[in-house]
C-alpha cells in the first residue's frame, strides 16, 4: 500500500502531523487504539502560551532558554513560542474547551515560568481532552488512514532513501510505502524503573531511526519530575504524576521531620527548575528520609474540583490530598534527546523525518521548561505536516522487500535488566563508575538478546549511558556528582 505520508505514533505530535497533511493521503499507525496510546494523554499540566496582558513570545523564549541552560537553539524556540497562540486557537477550533470564560483563558503558573501563561482543559486533563478531540478530528478525516494495533518494527529503504515501513498487525505484516515517513513516536520511560509514561513510551521510534543508521542527539538530557505518586507497594513502571501545577498553585515539599526543604536549596524553592527539585527530593530521599508534596493549605477541599485526575489517584492509593500530604517519589518524565532534526523537522536520513518527543530540533536544550512539551507537538507537529502537504508527489516507490518477519518482543527479565540499570546508574544523579558499569552490563545482556526489539532497546539503553559518560560537566538535567565534587573540591 503507497501513501503519501506516513506518521508512526499517534500522541500530540502525530495526530497534529496526520491533520496539517490534508490533502495528502496520510497512513497513522499507533499501537492501541486511537486517543489511547502514547503518553500526550495524560499530561496534566496544560499548554504554555503567552496570552496574558504583559506576557509575550520573547518572555516565554527567555524562559526557555534559561530552563534550557542556553543550550537550545534559538531559532526553535522562537519558532515555538510564536506559534503558541495559534496552537490554541487550532485546538480550540478542533473543539477543546479551555478553562476559562470565552476568549478569556484560566491561566496557570509553573516552575520557570516568569508569568502565568500554563492553559488547562478541565482542570489537570488537559492531555486526555486535547488527545479526544484530535482523534475525533484524525477518525473523521477523509486523507487519514488509521492502522490501529499495529506495531512498526523496521524502516523500509528505496536505495538511500527511506520510503517505508513494516508494521504487525492483526493480520500480520503490512509493507507500506511513502514519500515521507514521520516518527512521532514519543519518549523513552518505559525504559527506566520509575517513570511517568505508560509501557509504550520505550523509546521504539528511536530504536527503528538507529536500526536505520539516523544521526541521534542530546541523548544524555533525560527529565526526571520530582513529583510522582509514591504508592503503596513502591511499584516500578507508570506512576501516577502530581502536576507541577500543584507546586504553582502553592503546594509545598517537606521531609519526614515535616521541614521544607526546597528554600535552602534554591531562591524560587518549590518553582525552582524541575532538574534542582527533582536533585533535592533524591537528596532527602538518599539521607533515608521521605518527601511528601503537602496541599492541604494551597488547595484544600477545593482538591477535586482543581485537580481531579490527581485527587483520583490519591483516592485509589487510600489518601485524601484534602487533608493530607501526599508521598512522591522522582519519576523519569520527559527525554530532551533524540532523533537528530534540522528546522524543517528533517533526519540525517533522506525521506525520515521526526516530530515531538522522539525528536531533538534544540528547542528544549538541555532541559525542557514545564508544558512545553504539548506545545512541541502542537507547533512542529502542524508545521511539518503543512510542510509536507506543499510537496509535489514523488513517483510511486518500487516494490520494497520487507524479508521474513522476526520473532519480535521483550522478555520480562531482560526488560526489568535494563530499567534497573538506568534507574541506578544512568538516573538523576550520574558518575563515571555507574555509567561504565551500565555500559558494560548493556554489553553483556547483549549476548542473551533474543529478538529484534530486545536487540533495538539495548542500543538505545547504550547510547544514552555513552552520551552521559561522555559529557563530563554538569547541566540541565544532566548532573555528574564526580565531575561536580571534583570543581567542588
Amino acid at each position: 500500500m503507497h501513501f503519501d505520508v506516513i506518521v508512526i505514533g499517534s500522541g500530540i505530535a502525530g495526530l497534529s502531523t496526520a491533520l496539517a497533511a490534508a490533502p495528502k493521503r496520510v497512513a497513522l499507525i499507533t499501537r492501541g487504539a486511537l486517543a489511547c496510546d502514547g503518553a500526550s494523554r495524560w499530561a496534566q499540566g496544560g499548554i504554555a502560551a503567552a496570552l496574558a496582558a504583559g506576557d509575550s513570545a520573547a518572555a516565554h523564549a527567555r524562559d526557555t532558554l534559561t530552563a534550557g541552560n542556553g543550550l537550545n537553539d534559538v531559532a526553535a524556540v522562537e519558532v515555538l513560542t510564536r506559534g503558541a497562540a495559534g496552537a490554541i486557537d487550532w485546538l480550540s477550533a478542533c473543539g477543546v474547551g479551555f478553562d476559562g470564560s470565552g476568549d478569556h483563558y484560566s491561566l496557570g503558573r509553573e516552575a520557570a515560568h516568569s508569568q502565568a501563561r500554563i492553559v488547562h482543559a478541565s482542570g489537570d486533563a488537559t492531555g486526555a481532552v486535547v488527545m479526544q478531540a484530535l482523534a475525533l478530528a484524525a477518525g473523521a478525516a477523509a486523507h487519514v488512514h488509521c492502522f490501529e494495533h499495529h506495531c512498526a518494527n523496521a524502516l523500509l529503504r528505496d536505495g538511500a532513501r527511506i520510503a517505508g515501513v513494516a508494521a504487525h498487525g492483526p493480520q500480520g505484516v503490512l509493507a507500506l510505502t511513502a514519500d515521507a515517513v514521520v516518527l512521532a513516536t514519543g519518549g523513552i520511560g518505559a525504559l527506566y524503573r520509575y517513570t511517568t509514561n505508560p509501557d509504550t513510551a520505550d523509546a521504539s521510534g528511536l530504536a527503528l531511526a538507529l536500526d536505520a543508521g539516523a544521526a541521534v542527539s542530546d541523548m544524555e538530557f533525560v527529565q526526571f519530575h520530582p513529583t510522582a505518586l509514591r504508592t503503596r507497594d513502591e511499584r516500578g513502571g507508570q506512576l501516577p504524576l502530581l502536576t507541577e501545577a500543584l507546586r504553582g498553585a502553592g503546594a509545598v515539599l517537606v521531609n519526614s521531620a515535616g521541614r521544607r526543604f526546597m528554600a535552602a536549596v534554591a531562591r524560587d524553592a518549590e518553582l525552582a527548575p524541575r532538574d534542582v527539585v527533582a536533585r533535592a527530593v533524591w537528596a532527602e530521599l538518599e539521607r533515608g528520609q521521605r518527601v511528601w508534596l503537602d496541599a492541604t493549605r494551597a488547595v484544600g477541599a477545593d482538591f477535586p474540583q482543581r485537580f481531579p485526575t490527581v485527587f483520583a489517584s490519591c483516592a485509589s492509593e487510600g489518601l485524601d490530598p484534602r487533608r493530607e500530604a501526599i508521598p512522591v517519589v522522582p519519576a523519569q518524565h520527559y527525554h530532551m534527546g533524540g532523533v537528530r532534526v534540522d528546522a524543517q523537522a528533517r533526519s540525517s536520513l533522506e525521506g525520515l523525518y521526526a516530530v515531538g518527543e522522539v525528536a531533538c530540533s534544540g528547542v528544549h536544550g538541555a532541559n525542557r521548561l514545564a508544558s512545553n512539551s504539548l506545545l512541541e507537538g502542537l507547533v512542529f507537529g502542524r508545521a511539518l505536516g503543512q510542510r509536507l502537504a506543499a510537496q509535489p508527489r514523488r513517483r510511486e516507490a518500487s516494490p520494497i522487500d520487507v524479508g521474513a518477519p522476526e520473532t519480535d518482543g521483550i522478555a520480562p527479565a531482560f526488560d526489568a535488566a535494563i530499567r534497573d540499570l538506568l534507574w541506578r546508574h544512568v538516573g538523576l544523579v550520574r558518575d563515571a563508575p555507574g555509567l561504565q558499569h551500565a555500559q558494560q552490563s548493556l554489553q553483556s545482556l547483549r549476548a542473551s538478546a533474543q529478538t529484534r526489539a530486545e536487540r533495538q532497546r539495548l542500543a538505545v539503553a547504550g547510547q544514552i549511558a555513552a552520551a552521559a559518560l561522555h559529557r563530563r560537566d554538569s547541566i540541565g538535567a544532566h548532573f555528574r556528582r564526580d565531575t561536580a565534587q571534583m570543581r567542588a573540591g
